[in-house]
């Protein structure tokens, strides 16, 4: 069978390299993926279908690009570097029609540079902002549908964290306001060049229909990150410290059932969204 990528691959990579005098940059975050079996299991994950249009942010060469313009009808590919710009236009040459590259940081360019807005996110994200971009694409492109991205196994780990585990946390319990993980598997360092000295994941995330609207998720995000910013604290202790006023909280604790003395990671994020609607009642 012919490879999902023709770039995953060792040599193909370090071809298109040496060609361009290209080096990494690690302050880019650029570790190459050399696996076609990973990119496989990538484009396999995110289930595509020909009218999606696809946000990739970091295409690097072009070894997950060019996998996925086969299978949408538009890829927007969000690079920082520059200098990839004669890279990205010979390997991605053939399907040049369906691709639109913005260069740029993707934080200021998620989602106001976009041409258009995406219905999937399929990307091998540079670590350093991988957990604010995740949670930026599905807070602010409504159109996105779900996410199937690789990132540092830790903030694998913090995205599908239940309620109670030690990687649970303030993202997590945002996340979830946003999306679901339905999918995951490992990535080991051996499919990188150069190896990184960490472990990665691929994880998918489908966005989820709640029903809430913009400021009672605004307001649930906001509690959530009193909630949690002093974890060995008690909720109602941690809120205080953060400017909530006691009175108030002791009315919202009451009104849900929710205790004072509780800490942040044993309560879900629906216990949040509710706590917030007390919040809002009580002023």
């Amino acid at each position: 069978m012919p490879p999902t990528s023709i770039l995953a691959s060792p040599s193909a990579t370090r071809d298109v390299l040496e060609r361009h005098g290209f080096y990494t940059k690690h302050r880019l975050g650029q570790n190459f993926l050399v696996s076609d079996a990973v990119i496989t299991r990538i484009v396999s994950l995110a289930e595509l279908a020909p009218d999606d249009v696809v946000l990739e942010v970091g295409p690097g060469i072009g070894t997950l690009t060019v996998a996925l313009l086969p299978r949408a009808t538009r890829v927007v590919a969000v690079e920082a570097d520059h200098k990839l710009e004669p890279v990205l236009a010979e390997t991605c040459a053939q399907d040049s029609d369906k691709l639109d590259i913005v260069w740029g940081d993707a934080l200021r360019q998620v989602p106001g540079g976009l041409p258009v807005m995406p219905t999937a996110f399929v990307s091998n994200l540079p670590y350093q902002v991988a957990a604010t971009i995740i949670l930026q694409a599905f807070e602010a492109v409504p159109s996105l549908r779900r996410a199937v991205v690789m990132v540092q196994a830790e903030v694998a780990d913090r995205i599908a964290a239940a309620p109670g585990s030690k990687a649970y946390g303030a993202y997590t319990a945002k996340l979830a306001l946003w999306g679901k993980v339905t999918g995951r598997f490992e990535v080991g360092p051996g499919n990188f060049m150069p190896p990184p000295h960490v472990d990665s994941a691929v994880v998918r995330i489908d966005r989820v229909e709640t029903g809430l609207d913009a400021a009672t998720i605004a307001d649930a995000s906001r509690v959530i990150d009193a909630a949690f910013a002093q974890r060995r604290k008690t909720i109602r202790n941690s809120m205080s410290s953060q400017g909530f006023d006691k009175a108030a909280l002791d009315a919202a604790f009451a009104a849900t059932g929710i205790s004072p003395t509780c800490r942040a990671e044993t309560l879900a994020p629906e216990d949040f969204v509710r706590l917030a609607e007390a919040m809002r009642e009580v002023g």
